[in-house]
């Protein structure tokens, strides 16, 4: 008899709604002994099945289904189809000129804790769960089946890793490590990545459509991109005839990589400023020079680790949103994001409102992005929708 978990009456109506995670307080027993992310059969208080789902007893997720079918065993085969299910998805979706983009995103491709991202000739893995870390050795064997031509680096180097009980890991898996950094191509852009050292998995693909989406605003405009990382939003801005970009962020680093991606598109003379500095601190330096700026990017990490953290990251996002629309010249556009699951599209709004409210400004929403689609949201498991971002326009 396989191991299982039993869970408490009345406890089963998200997993009837196929939603994957099985948090601690839903279960009453757990039968036999079964090892750190090994898999289970879950099922109700009458015996009657209801997914087979990865084991993890230190998380307060306690397990993660793999399936809801009870005659689909998790073995090669499984992952095999899941993840060549994933890149068909992504055959349709990715745009010529692009060679960068999430392969697997976790639970909303139906494999909990794992992500896949590819940068060119390399795939980087997160392993997030336990259950991801227990079948390690088949993915990676399947990564290199599925794709020969690339190498295989794992970057499961994030916090989240302890609360499963798993030590992080990091370091080639298939193939070699990069000797530098990764040149992409994204939109027809050339972007250094650094996948060894470089925030989530080296860059943030998921912003790749918003990115995009800045190119009609900034022709001839001052623009001023906050928490700029290695100046994506800038280097597109710089590409489609900005008069003068000016890049914020506290990590110098980050900032010569963003120089470096200047260079490698032929726009190391192009009106480009860096500026090492705390976002909150220069923003409040702007608005009490006077200095205005024709387009606004803000997109900071997420501020938001917990529900408990939610007040005080609404206060950090009207902060920025506020200095922001202050410094906004009129019929300015500002770009504003925010990547914290837990802060819903409402309140974000509401926010970036009172914001406007408070700096005595009238702003129109004009457009709305989202995570890129190869970072897709399952049906039945909405907090795979994080990111949001809002396109205002200055009314004045």
């Amino acid at each position: 008899m396989a191991d299982q978990i039993i869970i408490k009456t009345g406890r089963e109506k998200s997993l009837r709604r196929r939603h994957p995670w099985v948090f601690s307080g839903a279960i009453h027993k757990v039968l036999g002994e079964p090892e750190l992310g090994a898999s289970v059969e879950v099922v109700n208080d009458k015996g009657q099945f209801l997914g087979t789902a990865a084991y993890s007893p230190h998380s307060q997720i306690r397990a993660r289904v793999w399936s809801f079918d009870q005659n689909t065993p998790i073995d090669r085969e499984f992952f095999k189809q899941r993840i060549t299910t994933a890149q068909a998805l992504r055959d349709v979706l990715i745009a010529p000129h692009t060679n960068a983009y999430r392969v697997v995103a976790g639970e909303s491709d139906g494999l909990p804790g794992v992500t896949i991202d590819r940068y060119a000739d390399y795939l980087v893995c997160q392993l997030m769960s336990a259950g991801a870390m227990y079948h390690q050795d088949t993915i990676f064997s399947l990564l290199e089946e599925l794709y020969p031509s690339c190498n295989v680096y794992e970057r499961s180097d994030i916090d989240v890793r302890q609360k499963e009980g798993l030590k992080l890991a990091t370091g080639p898996r298939v193939g070699v490590a990069p000797s530098e950094m990764v040149v992409i191509e994204e939109n027809g852009l050339k972007i250094a990545v650094d996948i060894i050292n470089g925030h989530k998995t080296g860059y943030y693909l998921d912003q790749r459509d918003a990115r995009a989406a800045i190119r009609p605003y900034v022709h001839n405009k001052k623009v001023l991109n906050c928490f700029s990382y290695t100046g994506g939003f800038g280097l597109y801005a710089a590409a489609a005839g900005a008069a003068e970009v000016v890049n914020v962020d506290v990590s110098q680093p980050a900032l010569d990589i963003s120089q470096h991606n200047l260079a490698l598109n032929g726009l190391q003379d192009a009106p480009v400023q860096h500026v090492k500095a705390d976002v909150f601190e220069q923003l409040r330096k702007y608005a009490e020079s006077g200095e205005k700026f024709d387009v606004i990017v803000l997109d900071p990490p997420k501020f938001v680790d917990s529900k408990a953290s939610l007040n005080r990251a609404c206060r950090g996002y009207k902060d920025i949103n506020r200095l922001a629309a202050h410094i906004l010249a009129p019929g300015g556009v500002l770009f504003t994001f925010s990547c914290s699951g837990l802060l819903s599209n409402e309140l974000f709004q509401k926010v970036v409102a009172d914001a406007c409210l408070d700096a005595n400004r009238d702003l129109q929403i004009i457009d709305r992005t989202q995570q890129t689609a190869d970072h897709p949201v399952h049906i039945h498991y909405p907090e795979g929708w994080y990111l949001k971002g809002l396109i205002l326009r200055a009314m004045d």
